[in-house]
């Protein structure tokens, strides 16, 4: 088993920014996968960042040029930097970390991140 570990997450005013950060204590061989989705109240789940352990990394169509994940040099921790946050950012964001062969990532029980007007 995985346990994942994530903090950051808060209230804020639009404009603002916010750092999430998810670690693990465990990390396994091989390509490995870690970032974040989010999913607000009537929406539906989306994903906001991912990283590769062979440093590529992806963002959703709405977060690029916002937001920045980053990772640690040791692997067990993924970081989010999140910048000109808006009310539409509002959700509650998971971290999670897929390993070789696995059909599903293990997930961390989320980070609720509020944006105000």
């Amino acid at each position: 088993q995985v346990e994942l570990v994530e903090s950051g997450g808060g209230l804020v005013q639009a404009g603002g920014s916010l750092r999430l950060s998810c670690h693990t204590a465990r990390i396994f061989d091989g390509i490995t996968e870690m970032g974040w989705h989010r999913q607000a109240p009537g929406k539906q789940r989306e994903l906001v960042a991912r990283l590769t352990s062979n440093g590529s990394a992806a963002y959703g169509e709405s977060m690029k040029g916002r937001f920045a994940i980053s990772g640690d040099h040791d692997g067990n921790t993924v970081y989010l930097q999140m910048n000109k946050l808006a009310p539409e950012d509002t959700g509650l964001y998971s971290c999670y970390y897929f390993v070789p062969y696995s059909k599903e990532p293990y997930w961390g029980q989320g980070t609720q991140v509020t944006v105000s007007s």
